[in-house]
């Protein structure tokens, strides 16, 4: 490669990011210490506040017993209201509109329980062909719990012949031409496979113009790209926390519901315990008083060293800020985007992620020609130190994530792909 790691140092030195927060898993291979980590779009690292902050939680629980409902440091009962103005702010939403609860899939059910209503030829539920897995289930399954056949009620968008991303002007103008039979859109903010960042706004306005709800499943853009669902208009959003947030495995997840939708009577929804107003909840009375907020999605009390994670995250975010986070994604992500057009050049390895950076958030995806993408993420892990992320059969995924990232890491895996593929051709 051209560029050499004394000019990844250099880079460093001048725009250093916050590692120092970050515990960075040892190299299992190779000749540095630790890990070249690019694997943040499927688990966070762990910031080193948190086991202090859970600690603090946990002990206030044998300090005080059932009283720390009230008099812990952080009191148990409103606990969840501390995590609500950052996510928020995160997502660019009202507080009003945000709550953390459940996890991703469990809340997109909750979600659709109101939002997808089938009626008459308004029965469509429109995804990407390439959306997460569980996602295509949670669908599927809410088409026959409706009594509908998921194979022709689900409509899969795909990108044109030869093509790895869909265009917007061909999602609008599928909306434009059905959407008078599309009941709920409901497509990924960034594609978990390539990486791609759709057209959130353009897509939510087209898809309400056409008379559909339109959702959004933020697990890859929450803590990635810039936010702003209240203006966006979008009817309701998830995202999980546990990716670019930061707080652990199968971490809590978020949940937003404009305003609009508060209070209306005429929406169906599960309720429980929380459901209801916090000013009434200890009444005990048989009928829920749900407030005019999206707090009314809420059922069960929230556990509270799930909750603790997420808050510390939360704060990070709130420190750091996402514009700064932003412009350093655009510059680190770019600078792996040119040392990968070195490496692909005479192997078979072809970047399927959009080039324009407004069309991308911090993950870079590799095709690998000669498929096997969980073998060379193995031999990337123990032979260079470097972890990535496989899906098969033969997608590669980088993610320099700003908070913790480098540009030594992305010089590290460059170079530790161009030797794994080459050793391997």
């Amino acid at each position: 490669m051209t560029s050499t790691e004394n000019e990844a140092h250099r880079r460093d030195g001048a725009d250093p990011g916050h590692r120092h927060l970050f515990h960075v898993p040892p190299a299992d291979g190779g000749r540095y210490p630790e890990s070249a980590y690019l694997a943040g779009n499927s688990l966070g690292l762990q910031p080193r506040a948190t086991r202090t902050e859970l600690l603090a939680d946990l002990d206030a629980w044998s300090r005080l017993g059932v009283e720390g409902h009230l008099e812990a440091e952080r009191p148990w009962l409103p606990y969840h209201g501390l995590l609500t103005a950052p996510a928020a702010r995160l997502v660019g939403a009202r507080p009003s509109e945000t709550v953390v609860m459940n996890s991703l899939t469990v809340n997109l059910h909750l979600l659709m329980v109101s939002f997808y209503r089938p009626a008459g030829e308004r029965t469509r539920i429109v995804i990407e062909d390439t959306a997460f897995p569980s996602d295509s289930y949670a669908v599927r399954s809410q088409a026959r719990f409706h009594g509908l056949d998921p194979d022709t009620t689900v409509v899969r968008l795909r990108p044109r012949d030869g093509e790895e991303n869909l265009r917007t002007e061909d999602v609008t103008a599928f909306l434009a031409a059905e959407g008078h039979t599309v009941a709920l859109v409901l497509l990924g903010g960034v594609n978990y496979l390539t990486g791609e960042l759709l057209d959130i706004p353009a897509i939510t306005a087209a898809g309400r113009a056409a008379g559909a709800v339109v959702g959004w499943d933020l697990a890859h853009a929450a803590g990635n790209v810039p936010l702003s669902l209240h203006d966006w208009d979008v009817d309701f959003a998830a995202w999980c926390s546990y990716k670019y947030l930061n707080s652990g495995p199968g971490a809590l997840a978020g949940v937003f519901v404009h305003e609009r939708h508060h209070g209306d009577t005429g929406l169906p929804r599960f309720e429980g315990w929380w459901s209801t107003a916090a000013d009434t909840r200890f009444e005990m009375t048989p009928v829920s008083r749900p407030p005019a907020t999206v707090e009314a999605w809420q059922i069960s009390n929230p556990p509270i060293f799930a909750m603790g994670p997420v808050r510390t995250s939360l704060e990070l975010f709130d420190a750091v800020g996402m514009p700064a986070l932003r412009d350093r994604s655009l510059r680190l992500t770019g600078y792996l985007e040119r040392l990968l057009d070195e490496v692909t050049a005479d192997r078979p390895l072809t970047v399927v992620t959009p080039r324009d950076p407004a069309r991308r958030g911090c993950q870079l995806s590799v095709r690998i020609g000669t498929g096997n993408a969980n073998e060379l993420t193995k031999r990337l892990r123990h032979e260079h130190g470097v972890i990535a992320d496989a899906r098969e059969p033969d997608i590669v995924r980088f993610a320099p994530v700003p908070l913790y990232s480098t540009y030594h890491d992305c010089w590290r895996v460059a170079d530790a792909l161009a030797a794994t593929v080459e050793a391997t051709s």
